[in-house]
This record gives C-alpha cells, structure tokens and sequence, in this order.
C-alpha cells in the first residue's frame, strides 16, 4: 500500500489532530492514518484505486484545516 504524507496547517491541539485522523480513517480506502499534531502533518496508507490525495484533502478542509 502506498504512504500519503501531508502537511497540515491550522490545528492548536491535540484534539485537532485526533478529529482529523478519526474523520479521515473513515474514508473509504484508507487502510491507516496517523496525524502527527507537534509535526504538522499526517500519514495515511492508501488504496488509490478506492480514495485519492484530493479526497483526503477536501475532508481534511471541511474541518477547517488545510492539507498539502
């Protein structure tokens, strides 16, 4: 499986990054995510024939965090 990595701008916590990790282990595809909160950025091990970068991406914002 594939390993996505992405910087993720706009979380103060810790609950930040475990919002974007629950929301985006829902998604179907992601076989595991991990959001690191003091590093800024996330993991994910992806299907890319269920789920895309993009996808992740717009989950990630309708939070309201951005993902790069």
């Amino acid at each position: 499986m594939p390993k996505l990595e992405m910087a993720i701008e706009g979380m103060h916590c810790g609950a930040c990054a475990t919002g974007i990790q629950m929301l985006t282990s829902q998604l179907d595809g992601v076989k595991s995510v991990f959001v690191d909160y003091n590093g800024k950025k996330g993991v994910w091990e992806i299907d890319p024939a269920k789920v895309t970068k993009e996808q992740i991406q717009k989950a990630i914002a309708e939070l309201g965090y951005k993902a790069e």
